[in-house]
């Protein structure tokens, strides 16, 4: 009898606890170093919330919507308790908890871009029925996004045909784009291309900028083997870098 006392107990605390839990919103947004929100136009940010303690996946989903106002991430002052992130990409989740849960936020951006994915993360208390919303948790990601665009993954060329056209695309991490004197200005980047030559240095080609978002220099081989090219963008203002990699074949 006691033991079916016991047990009812158990089962009442259980329900009861289960009734108190309260959906409580989060509102997570991934911000580009020195740009504006990843969102929908770059495949957005994927966001994971886990409990911190065992690693729990509580919630995870994709940022979507724009990259927010210019004028406000970028060139108006930022004032406390003033939104600069209303109508910014972002993702949302409502969690059932029923006591303060320790979560931690993981953001893998641009999701869609694997060599220029970043992981950023942080963490903080979530109180049940106290949402965190408005602008939320702002995760920063550092980086910048490169696309080496010639010469191609494992072409196959003559030596008759150099010097060779090295293409690269570079973009901030939200796809905001790098224009010459514009708001993200490619003239002040460094953005150059390593080279190797059958797992040997071969030299470091400066890059220079050749219209939006694209920078192009000429690499002179100088015979048959692997080459193999490692172009890097470097902000010196901000510490923002990128890197691509592709090799390709003289026979």
């Amino acid at each position: 009898m006691k033991k079916l006392q016991f047990l009812l107990l158990g089962l009442l605390m259980a329900v009861a606890g289960v009734a108190s839990a309260e959906p409580t919103d989060i509102v997570v947004r991934a911000k580009a170093r020195d740009a504006k929100f990843i969102g929908t136009s770059i495949g957005g940010a994927m966001v994971r919330i886990r409990a911190a303690d065992t690693g729990e996946l509580l919630a995870e989903g994709l940022t979507r919507g724009s990259t927010g106002s210019t004028d406000k991430i970028m060139r108006q002052p930022h004032r406390r308790f003033e939104s600069f992130a209303e109508g910014a990409a972002s993702f949302t989740a409502t969690l059932d908890i029923s006591e303060p849960v320790f979560i931690t936020i993981e953001v893998a951006a641009p999701y869609i871009k694997k060599q220029a994915r970043v992981l950023s993360q942080t963490q903080t208390w979530l109180i049940p029925g106290k949402p965190i919303d408005g602008d939320g948790i702002t995760v920063e990601v550092p980086g910048l996004i490169v696309d080496l665009l010639s010469p191609q993954t494992h072409r196959y060329t003559s030596p008759d045909e150099a010097p060779f056209e090295i293409r690269a695309n570079v973009v901030m991490m939200c796809g905001c784009p790098i224009t010459s004197g514009g708001l993200w200005n490619g003239e002040t980047l460094e953005v150059a291309a390593m080279v190797q030559k059958d797992g040997t240095p071969f030299g470091t080609i400066p890059m220079k900028m050749d219209g939006d978002n694209t920078f192009t220099a000429s690499l002179q081989t100088d015979g048959a083997g692997v080459y193999q090219l490692l172009v890097y963008a470097y902000d010196p203002k901000t510490g923002n870098t990128g890197v691509d990699q592709v090799s390709f074949i003289v026979r």
